[in-house]
């Protein structure tokens, strides 16, 4: 039989305990669609607001340079300086969008899930160099939907991109001919209408990955009904097992308890199927106090201990029978018993006496 369960056995819900153990090793439902909706809502959102003081500065660096270019061809010792101020302005200008993206990307991860510290995803597994599961990896599921997916975003991104660039194809061709004055206007316009069309498609597609993703992980947690019976197991404990620690117990308490017999004052029988053994020790007691009761061969031990070291024996059933079934060994005797009690100490204590 093989260790790892057929997945059409696994037909129960993950339980709590196994959920949180997939927690602890990394293991969570998480969409790689979500980020990249939020990055590419975050760059459109900065290419509204920030592109048009952005086109401005880079156009203000560049118009001298555009303007006479023959100064460049004549000037060739200056090329180094002059491509060092242009690097430094590129960065300048561009360094926010990139830590915003990078912000962004970090934030969009965390909303998913928050962070979680385990080596277990670094870990060395055999399983990660197994040619037949990977091999299940490559034609599985997962990488099926993974190429639906990115063939998905192909057929938007170009389906998209016709919609909104083929009206505009007459004036694409002259966009070469025009200054940077209207040049940047132009692209930065198109441009936008271009992420915006693509935002609102792909949210649908993050909508639905991220779905799948946490039905595929529930899925993959699925348990067979007897890891369900063992993982109940292991947190009730095994019921053989505590059958046979309550058996101990039990034993345990019935040898102190009989050895608390011989110290009693009174033992007081069914006369067969019902023994109660009593100690009381006037002036140190408020109340008799049941040492050892027991029943049938319990019972039959006590009597026999108690005539082994001389305790009094009375044979009072109904006393008995209410003893028995209204007292726990270390009781003191209920009210209710007091007179019948009282009487069979007093008759000991006479008898004792007169012996």
């Amino acid at each position: 039989m093989s260790e790892t369960p057929d997945e059409s056995q696994k037909t129960e819900e993950p339980t709590a305990k196994k959920l949180q153990d997939a927690l602890k090793k990394g293991d969570v439902p998480k969409s790689q669609e979500i980020p990249s909706w939020f990055i590419l809502g975050a760059g459109t959102l900065l290419l509204i607001f920030y592109s048009g003081p952005m086109a401005s500065q880079v156009i203000e660096s560049m118009t001298p340079f555009l303007a006479r270019p023959h100064i460049l061809a004549e000037d060739l010792a200056h090329l180094p300086e002059l491509t060092r101020d242009l690097t430094y302005m590129f960065i300048s200008v561009l360094w926010p969008v990139f830590f915003a993206l990078i912000i962004v990307g970090v934030l969009s991860n965390l909303i998913q899930h928050p962070p979680l510290l385990t080596a277990e995803k670094i870990n060395p597994k055999l399983d990660k160099i197994n040619p037949i599961k990977g091999v299940k990896r490559v034609f599985g599921m997962s990488a099926l939907v993974n190429f639906a997916k990115g063939l998905a975003k192909l057929v938007i991104v170009t389906g998209v991109a016709c919609f909104v660039l083929w009206p505009q194809r007459d004036k694409l061709g002259g966009t070469l001919q025009l200054d940077l004055v209207h040049f940047f206007p132009f692209v930065r316009s198109l441009t936008i209408e271009l992420m915006l069309g693509i935002l609102a498609v792909l949210t649908l597609v993050a909508i639905l990955d991220l779905i799948y993703q946490k039905f595929d992980h529930r899925k993959k947690l699925r348990m067979t009904k007897q890891e369900v019976k063992d993982e109940h197991k292991q947190l009730e404990g095994d019921p053989t097992v505590k059958a046979k620690l309550r058996q101990i117990r039990a034993e345990k308490g019935r040898k102190r308890m009989m050895a608390e017999v011989p110290s009693a004052s009174v033992v007081i029988t069914n006369p067969t199927h019902f023994a109660v053994a009593l100690k009381y020790q006037h002036g140190e007691m408020n109340a008799p106090t049941c040492v050892a009761k027991g029943a049938d061969l319990v019972a039959h031990r006590i009597r026999s201990l108690a005539e082994e070291n001389g305790v009094p024996i009375v044979e009072n059933p109904p006393l008995a029978r209410g003893l028995y079934q209204t007292m726990e060994v270390d009781d003191e005797i209920p009210p209710e018993h007091y007179q019948a009690v009282a009487e069979v100490i007093s008759f000991v204590m006479r008898q004792s006496g007169a012996r």
